[in-house]
């Protein structure tokens, strides 16, 4: 099953890994290199709506989310942001900390939070090439 939420960021074409409850897309607008879109697939549009299964699975989904960005690009630090105001499924977007600037395929990526709050407004869009780079890296280091 897929909801709006998932379809608006680019869904099936922006999957890394699907879980029973839950889906790992790779987020348009990287925020910082490697932003992801974590959405459960439950019809929830709170948090405390999901399905027990769905919460008990959301430990594997994180640990496997931390490794493979881990092993994509090493970051210092890892934010999850349920925020819930435009799109109404439950979902986090999930952004990698760097303390320094990202480069990726010819490109940089700066977290221009660092250290404070990210900044989403500043985030790039990669062309259809790069987020395709970007995409297949991640799929290729995914461990679940």
């Amino acid at each position: 099953m897929t909801n709006p939420t998932a379809e608006k960021f680019g869904y099936p074409g922006s999957l890394i890994a699907e879980y029973s409850h839950w889906l790992v897309l790779l987020r348009p607008a990287q925020v910082t290199l490697g932003s992801l879109v974590l959405v459960c697939r439950d019809e929830a549009a709170a948090f405390s709506d999901i399905s027990p299964e769905a919460f008990s699975q959301l430990a594997k989904v994180t640990r496997d989310v931390e490794n493979g960005l881990m092993i994509f690009n090493a970051y210092q630090k890892i934010n999850y942001l349920m925020l819930m105001m435009v799109d109404h499924d439950v979902h986090f977007h999930i952004i990698p900390r760097y303390d320094r600037p990202q480069q990726f395929a010819g490109l940089e990526y700066e977290d221009h939070g660092w250290p404070g709050v990210p900044e989403l407004a500043k985030a790039i869009t990669p062309d259809a090439n790069d987020f395709a780079n970007i995409l297949n890296k991640l799929k290729a280091v995914w461990t679940s």
